[in-house]
């Protein structure tokens, strides 16, 4: 299921940052965003359900990170509590990153993997750059748009893909 997942992260993080850059209404890049963050729901809702919860909390945060930014796009509200979830967020990222790229897990089953410590803390950088952008108010938005292309490719993506060609 995660494969799944990340090959739509993928695209939703490539499509935000392209809406992004060619100044396409926010609402209109929404539709995706509700798309990929239903989808995520539905799938960790799944992995709850087994009992995985490890799966199903850190995938959540990924589908509520997507329904959040569509609501806001849609609704035009504030987003200054979705950087305070988004900074949230990459605090947890970066723990993630350190315990299935470093040390591991064995109450977890979780044996540690350089590539994936690299996933999470470049999501953490990513989903951090909201405290910059939505608190602080710093105008960073090319930059972020430019992050979540390059992050969409190689961080979601190209793993997504070969996780679903059985190659990772």
């Amino acid at each position: 299921m995660l494969g799944v997942c990340l090959l739509f992260v993928g695209i939703v993080l490539i499509n935000n940052g392209v809406c992004t850059l060619w100044k396409i209404n926010p609402k209109s890049a929404a539709v995706m965003n509700v798309f990929v963050g239903g989808l995520s729901v539905i799938i960790n809702v799944l992995s709850l359900t087994r009992g995985n919860y490890y799966a199903a909390g850190t995938g959540l945060l990924f589908g509520f990170t997507y329904l959040f930014v569509a609501i806001n796009n849609i609704f035009e509200l504030d987003t200054r509590p979705f950087a305070v979830f988004s900074v949230f967020v990459a605090i947890n990222a970066v723990i993630f990153g350190i315990v299935e790229g470093i040390t591991g897990s064995t109450v977890l089953g979780i044996t540690p993997d350089w590539r994936w410590a690299v996933i999470w803390w470049l999501w953490a950088i990513l989903w951090g750059s909201a405290l910059f952008s939505d608190i602080l108010k710093k105008k960073i938005g090319a930059q972020v748009a430019v992050l979540q292309i390059f992050e969409g490719v190689i961080t979601a993506w190209v793993p997504g893909v070969l996780m679903l060609l059985g190659m990772w």
